[in-house]
C-alpha cells in the first residue's frame, strides 16, 4: 500500500466521520432554530389576541354596555374581538389559526373540538399550568400549537354566563338560553389556542442543511485535490526519485546527480543525508577498487 493511498484513506475516513457528526449536529441545530421561529410566531399571535382582549375590555366594552339592553353587540365580547382580529390575519396566512375553544360556549363557533377539549381538560386537571406548547399532525402537516387557559377571573363575566335570567335579553334573543351558562368564578371554561404550521420552516431548515453539507463536501473536494498535489509534489515525487537513485547506486551507477538540499524541511534534510551517504559510498568503492589494483 503506497504512501499516497494510506494518506487518502486516513483523510477520507476522518472526513466521513467529521461529515457525519457535522451533519447530525447541524441538522439538530437547524431543526431547533426552525421550531423556535415557529414558537415565536405563535407567541406573537397569542400576545396579539391577548392585547385585543384587553383593549376590548378596557376601552370598548365600557362605552357599549348601556346599549346591551336594547341590542346585543358582540364587539363587546373579548373572545369575539380577538377572534375577528386574528381572522383578518388568517386571510393572508391561511395555515395559521386562532381559536377561543370553549366547552360550553354561547356562540357555537367557539365550541371546542375533541383535541381542543383535551387541552381544556388538561388545564382543569392542572390549574397551576398557564401555558401548553406541543405539536400535532394536521391536514397541512406538522402543526405547533400554544394554548393558554380561559379562566373566569372577572366576576363581571358571570353577568352573561351564570344563569339565563341574569343575562341581557338581547343576548338571549340571538343565542338562546341553552348554551353558555353555568360558569363559575375562577372556573377554567376553555382555552386560547394558536396553531402555526411547521412544514415551511422545517423545509427551509432542510434546504439550508443540504446547501451547507454540499458546500462542505465541495470544500473537502478542493482540499483533497490540493493536498494530493502537494503530497505528490513535495513528498511522493522526491522520495520516488531517491528510491530510483538508490537502486542505481546499489548497482554501482554513481552518475546519479545529487539532490537539492536547499530548504530546512524533512525532505530536504533527507536529501542532504542521502547525498552524504552517496558520496561516502562512492569514496568507499573507489578505495576498494584502488586497493584491489
Amino acid at each position: 500500500m503506497g504512501l499516497r493511498l494510506k494518506f487518502n484513506l486516513v483523510l477520507i475516513t476522518v472526513f466521513l466521520a467529521g461529515f457525519a457528526a457535522t451533519g447530525l449536529i447541524s441538522r439538530q441545530l437547524l431543526q431547533d432554530n426552525a421550531r423556535e421561529e415557529v414558537l415565536r410566531n405563535a407567541r406573537l399571535m397569542m400576545d396579539t389576541a391577548l392585547a385585543v382582549r384587553s383593549y376590548t375590555v378596557e376601552q370598548v366594552k365600557p362605552h357599549l354596555d348601556k346599549q346591551l339592553e336594547a341590542v346585543f353587540l358582540p364587539q363587546t365580547v373579548p373572545a369575539y374581538a380577538a377572534t375577528e382580529t386574528l381572522n383578518h390575519i388568517q386571510k393572508k396566512y391561511r395555515d395559521f389559526g386562532y381559536r377561543e375553544a370553549t366547552l360550553n360556549p354561547t356562540n357555537p363557533r367557539h365550541r371546542a373540538t375533541d383535541w381542543e377539549a383535551d387541552i381544556v381538560h388538561q388545564f382543569r386537571q392542572n390549574s397551576e399550568s398557564k401555558e401548553l406548547v406541543s405539536e400535532r399532525s394536521g391536514g397541512t402537516g406538522r402543526i405547533l400549537y400554544i394554548a393558554k387557559p380561559i379562566q373566569i377571573t372577572n366576576a363581571a363575566c358571570l353577568q352573561c354566563h351564570s344563569v339565563p335570567a341574569a343575562a341581557p335579553a338581547s343576548m338571549i334573543k340571538i343565542y338562546g338560553a341553552a348554551n353558555g351558562f353555568g360558569w363559575k368564578h375562577n372556573e377554567i371554561v376553555g382555552a386560547q389556542v394558536v396553531t402555526v404550521p411547521m412544514d415551511i420552516p422545517i423545509q427551509n431548515a432542510d434546504r439550508a442543511l443540504k446547501t451547507f453539507m454540499a458546500s462542505l463536501a465541495g470544500v473537502f473536494g478542493v482540499v483533497f485535490i490540493v493536498l494530493n498535489l502537494m503530497l505528490s509534489w513535495l513528498i511522493v515525487r522526491p522520495i520516488r526519485n531517491m528510491s530510483q537513485a538508490a537502486d542505481k547506486i546499489s548497482n554501482g551507477d554513481f552518475d546519479v546527480p545529487e539532490f537539492s538540499d536547499a530548504g530546512r524541511d524533512e525532505v530536504s534534510v533527507l536529501g542532504s543525508s542521502f547525498n552524504r551517504m552517496r558520496r561516502s559510498l562512492e569514496k568507499a568503492m573507489q578505495m576498494i577498487e584502488r586497493d584491489g589494483n
